[in-house]
Parts: C-alpha cells; sequence; structure tokens
C-alpha cells in the first residue's frame, strides 16, 4: 500500500496511543490536506540519529519500520497550522521509499505481531508482570498509572512503551518485536534494575 509518511525525530507510535501534533510546515499541511481528502491513515517513522545519517538523502536518514496513525481529531488555526491528534494503529515495514510529493511517502506492507506459541496465557502473565514493575518505578504515580493501565496485554504494552523512559532507539526495538510476549519481555528487560529486583 501507498502511505504518506511523517517523519518525526525519535519518537515511535504504537498502537492505540494518541499523540498530538502540530502541523506547520507546508509540505505536512499538504500531507494534511491529502489524509483529510483521502479519509486514509499515514505512517509516522523515527527520524534516526544525526549523528549516524547527516551525509544521507533524507529518505535514508529514517526507519523502515513505522506505524499507521489514524486522523482522530483536526483544527486548522487562522495562520494556516494545525492541531492535530492521531491514534496509533497497525505497524509497517517500508519497501520503498518515494520523493514525488512535497513529503516523504512510502509503498508499505502491514507487519501484524506473530502468533505466539506460548498463547495468550504467557502474554497476560508477563503484561501482569509488566506493569507491577512500572508502578514500582514510579510510586508517585503508581494509583494513577494503574487506574489508566490497559487490562488488554496489547494496549499494556502500548502504555509501558510510553510510560518507561525509553531512547528513540529502545522503543523502535520494542516496536519491532515479532510476537507480543516479545515486546512484554523487552519491555519487562528495560524496567530499570532497581524496580524489577523488588518483584
Amino acid at each position: 500500500m501507498a502511505l504518506p509518511l511523517f517523519p518525526l525525530p525519535n519518537l515511535v507510535l504504537f498502537p492505540a496511543v494518541a499523540l498530538p501534533l502540530y502541523v506547520f510546515e507546508e509540505r505536512y499541511r499538504a500531507l494534511l490536506r491529502d489524509v483529510q481528502s483521502s479519509g486514509e491513515p499515514f505512517g509516522i517513522v523515527r527520524v534516526l540519529a544525526a549523528s549516524q545519517t547527516s551525509d544521507r538523502p533524507f529518505q535514508e536518514r529514517v526507519s523502515r519500520v513505522g506505524t499507521l496513525a489514524h486522523l482522530h481529531q483536526a483544527q486548522l488555526h487562522d495562520d494556516g497550522t494545525s492541531t492535530i491528534v492521531v491514534v496509533g494503529g497497525e505497524r509497517f515495514e517500508v519497501e520503498e521509499f518515494h520523493t514525488d510529493h512535497p513529503y516523504l511517502s512510502a509503498d508499505v506492507r502491514l507487519w501484524p505481531l506473530e502468533r505466539d506459541p506460548l498463547g495468550e496465557e504467557a502474554a497476560q502473565a508477563s503484561a501482569r508482570h509488566l506493569l507491577s514493575s512500572v508502578l514500582r518505578l514510579r510510586p508517585e504515580d503508581a494509583q494513577e498509572l494503574r487506574q489508566a493501565a490497559p487490562d488488554d496485554p496489547l494496549l499494556l504494552a502500548s502504555f509501558a512503551a510510553n510510560v518507561l523512559p525509553l531512547d528513540g532507539a529502545q522503543r523502535e526495538e520494542v516496536l519491532r518485536a515479532p510476537t507480543l510476549l516479545d515486546r512484554l519481555e523487552l519491555l519487562l528487560g528495560m524496567v530499570p534494575s532497581s524496580a524489577k529486583l523488588m518483584n
């Protein structure tokens, strides 16, 4: 499928996560107009660290894995900029970049999580362990986080990926995990040891 892309520095969008964005560059205003006209999602991909990619063309400075962004709200301002809210959908992998629009676009293939051979019970157990570790890491916010945390293991993984103090590369590693259990276990491994030791 062909997909407009909105690259963002060190940001990784996860399924079901709401993300507010301020659209001010003309190329992304054009992207927003096209998305509003088509009703289709666009893709959010991470801009890689400049120190690794500064001498490469722009399309080689963005990740080849991203997440569908479904437009949830859009407010146009008098100066032509917009404030929007998108919600993360399925992840995808870039097959080929295109530069024939004002903005970057690509042919992508959707990349659903593989079925885990250990089954749903293992994911549920890992999700409970992960939530417990996150709550112990943030005791001052534990009650609020517990109330906000979703029950579904996939959504809990997305929630934890945004709550934990991870950098863009770590978040992308989590997004790339083959199965949901792999994603949960990766996140658990990224919890600082001080919180995990108390489990």
